[in-house]
């Protein structure tokens, strides 16, 4: 194992894109501490830990802690991430970005330059609705957030706040392009594990003072290595539908006449489902907190609260909905039938057109159920960590799906590059095959 890691170094090109990437994600992680003058940032802090399972606290885990601290990273990467997510939708609903998304790669660069336009009009709705909260948000000691609230401090914040996010949505392009792995994933990757370490203490800290008995966390280690090990085995699941094409001749030559598969992932609509079921669940309790001189309000907040019953049965509901509901609008069997017979290919005892759509949508649903109720499980382990077991640490949920899929796509992206230059794949058996 030490031997490939080795032979990581030992690639010129791979080398140099793994140190840009680190150093591109220690800039970011710079900029997650250059705070955003004309803020008390102990009050925010303070009224921030009130926020805990509502929206700011699932933003805050997003921006790595940079909207608690409100630095100028504090919009994170989210707003190209909703950006990215409406274009995706107006592509299934609107035929003219139907129509771009199809039209290759000059349609697909269109379609990145309208998300980078959606993403600076996000970012400017959402820092001026920042700015305003600062403002306005109550504090537990009655202390102002921000001492001196005026116009001028919340232009300035609207420009710092956006530009931050620009910046970081230029950072994750150039990684992608430079370095190694996904860029805007890294950078979430990233955000998430730099709570780690406090976890870690937290822990510690808990087996010191006897509130987290021994026995207690190493049961909790054991179900955590199985639960990532599930991760990975869900993330990379798929059902893989033979197709074979027929063959044409051109000519002298021959075309076609060779068998491929459809992979049918598992888990198609990746963490989109935990996101949405999350963000609608949560807007009652973030709404609480603006109005708490209503009685009714709290009331309402506190039946869907992360412990309660009613919360994680709905929240497992609207999970295996927007499952199936984001994996029908990402894939169209229609489409990927009508390819397939474009070409000459068929699914062997299956008809080419309807019938072929039919049976992909058929397998598709029936693949994506266990994908479904696995991410619904996973959303609902933090709650069962936290309160079953007094885990002084966060576990699963969004930022599990998220850590396991972006290490993978990037041990994978190693890989080809180890075994394009005939080194033996970093994932793989065995000992080094030799050098170039």
């Amino acid at each position: 194992m030490f031997e490939k890691f080795q032979s990581i170094f030992k690639i010129p090109e791979l080398r140099r894109r793994i140190l840009f990437t680190i150093g591109m994600l220690i800039i970011f992680r710079i900029g997650s501490y250059v705070p955003v003058p004309g803020i008390d940032r102990l009050a925010l802090a303070e009224a921030l830990d009130q926020t805990k399972g509502t929206l700011l606290g699932l933003y805050d885990m997003f921006a790595g802690g940079a909207f608690r601290r409100a630095t100028i990273f504090a919009l994170g990467i989210m707003p190209y991430i909703s950006a990215s997510i409406i274009m995706q939708l107006l592509t299934a609903v609107i035929p003219y970005f139907e129509k771009l998304h199809k039209e290759g790669e000059e349609g697909r660069r269109k379609i990145t330059q309208y998300t980078r336009y959606g993403t600076v009009f996000l970012s400017m709705l959402q820092a001026f609705g920042i700015a305003n909260f600062l403002m306005n948000m109550p504090t537990p000691a009655g202390r102002p957030i921000v001492p001196v609230p005026s116009a001028s401090f919340m232009l300035m914040t609207m420009i710092t706040l956006t530009s931050g996010t620009i910046f970081l949505m230029w950072l994750g392009e150039q990684i992608s392009e430079k370095g190694i792995g996904n860029g805007i994933s890294l950078l979430i990757f990233t955000g998430i594990i730099a709570r780690y370490p406090n976890d870690i203490v937290r822990t510690i800290e808990s087996l010191r003072v006897g509130s987290l008995k021994l026995f207690t966390l190493i049961f909790l280690l054991l179900l955590m290595v199985l639960i990532v090990a599930g991760v990975v085995v869900m993330t990379q699941a798929m059902r893989k539908i033979p197709v074979q094409y027929a063959k044409r001749v051109i000519g002298r030559r021959v075309y076609g006449g060779q068998s491929t598969h459809i992979p049918l992932r598992v888990n198609t609509a990746g963490v989109i489902p935990i996101i949405f079921a999350q963000s609608i669940l949560m807007f009652p309790s973030t709404i609480a907190t603006f109005f708490k001189k209503f009685g009714f309000m709290e009331t309402f907040a506190s039946y869907m609260t992360p412990s309660s019953a009613l919360y994680n049965i709905l929240y497992a509901i609207m999970i295996v909905f927007f499952a199936y509901f984001y994996t029908a609008i990402v894939f169209n069997p229609q489409d990927l039938a009508d390819n397939m017979q474009k070409y000459g290919g068929f699914i062997p005892g299956i008809r080419p057109g309807r019938r072929t759509s039919e049976y992909i949508d058929r397998v598709l649903t029936r693949v994506t159920l266990p994908g479904a109720l696995f991410l619904a499980f996973i959303a609902i382990l933090p709650s069962i960590f936290t309160y079953k077991f007094q885990a002084p640490f966060y576990f699963g949920g969004t930022g599990l799906l998220i850590v396991v899929g972006v290490a993978l796509d990037t041990l994978q992206q190693i890989e080809s590059h180890l075994i394009m230059r005939h080194y033996e794949g970093f994932l793989k058996k065995g000992r080094l095959r030799g050098r170039r």
